[in-house]
């Protein structure tokens, strides 16, 4: 057998980029197709229900919910706020005394009043969801009420593992080789709301230093598991990750613990010194694989976005493999063979193997499950 195909890990200079950027509910798209966007402009925005709030409104008035609607003084749909009278009595004997009256515990909206249980169901105000761009690109198709598609140019790399949302800034080197651990006496207010590259690891100390002079992300070789349980208060398990508020975006193109960043990735990120980077940290390592992003834009003519056809990665000799198993995890290697026959492994099954050599000349032998292709 002279190829395979296995999962791939992309780093490249250029490549034609395809985003999707759609709203959680129908909204109001904010632009139209053929329109350049820039990563921070608001592409389509939406209103999500508010909260509804349960309140016993008969009660809180002192009445039976036969009696309530006799003294409603709102009706379904209407805008309230804390100050809007729900219900009143017209007091003892009707002259006033003693009158009571019930506000609003919310702002927002009457949802229901129900006569037989004397509640109202009160809906907190929307709450109003943008979604951004994310990438300058220019807007190829406008999905009606719901986002867009935008598609550019760009050099880009999938990262390993990461943490939290969507950000942009700019590409800074504090990393001088990719073994470099980041030291935290670089970090100063030169780096706020720069996106930082580290080298091989990154410490919990230098997370902390880097948050308080505002940094946007940070781009490593490798983290410690510890370090994250600190940073988060959890362990975090197997899970879709992206979404944490921990005051910045952490990428790991390689693995956890130290781990020397791949000397490719190190190169292209470099040579895009000073460069206007999108950058995100979601994770997802079951079906539905989603990694972590680095998107730096690149000029480009609108003739040049022609999407090929996604195909799997090829594995043949001289593909640039990375090792996604223990005890070499986040190593860098070249196949060097793709022997046919069956061969039995540690835990007695019959699989696959490929051949390969490690950057200092070690040769090696593994299931190709173990493997993914770094795509070029």
């Amino acid at each position: 057998m002279g190829q395979a195909y296995s999962a791939g890990l992309t780093v490249t200079d250029s490549i034609v980029l395809r985003k999707e950027r759609i709203l959680p509910l129908k909204g109001q798209v904010l632009v139209k197709k053929g329109d350049m966007v820039k990563a921070d402009q608001v592409v389509a925005e939406t209103l999500l229900p508010g909260k509804v709030v349960p309140f016993n409104l008969a009660n809180k008035l002192g009445v039976t919910p036969a009696q309530l609607a006799t003294y409603i003084k709102v009706q379904p749909g209407q805008q309230i706020t804390k100050d809007t009278v729900l219900a009143a009595n017209k007091g003892l004997f009707g002259l006033g005394f003693l009158k009571s009256e019930v506000k609003s515990p919310v702002d927002g909206e009457v949802e229901n009043i129900s006569a037989v249980t004397g509640q109202v169901l009160l809906r907190e105000p929307r709450i109003p969801v943008q979604v951004k761009a994310f990438i300058d690109g220019l807007v190829t198709d406008v999905i009606e009420n719901e986002g867009v598609i935008i598609e550019n140019k760009s050099a880009y790399i999938q990262g390993i593992f990461g943490l939290g949302d969507e950000t942009v800034g700019e590409l800074k080197m504090l990393a001088e080789t990719p073994d470099d651990e980041l030291d935290p006496a670089k970090i100063d207010e030169s780096c706020r709301g720069k996106i930082l590259v580290a080298g091989a690891f990154l410490h919990f100390h230098a997370i902390d230093v880097a948050r308080k002079h505002g940094v946007k992300a940070i781009i490593t070789g490798g983290i410690d598991d510890q370090d994250i349980k600190k940073l988060l208060g959890y362990d975090i398990g197997v899970a879709i990750t992206g979404h944490e508020k921990i005051g910045l975006t952490i990428v790991c193109t390689e693995g956890f613990g130290k781990i020397t960043m791949a000397q490719k990735t190190f190169d292209l990120l470099k040579a895009f010194n000073g460069r206007k980077t999108s950058i995100h940290g979601r994770t997802q390592i079951r079906a539905g694989v989603i990694r972590p992003e680095i998107i730096i834009p690149l000029d480009f003519d609108a003739n040049e976005l022609i999407t090929k056809e996604a195909s799997l990665p090829i594995l043949e000799p001289g593909t640039l493999i990375r090792i996604i198993r223990q005890p070499h995890f986040g190593r860098i290697a070249k196949v060097t063979a793709l022997p046919e026959e069956l061969t039995k492994v540690e835990s007695e099954t019959l699989v696959r193997i490929l051949e390969g050599e490690f950057e200092d000349g070690t040769k090696f032998s593994m299931p190709r499950a173990n493997v993914e292709v770094i795509e070029s």
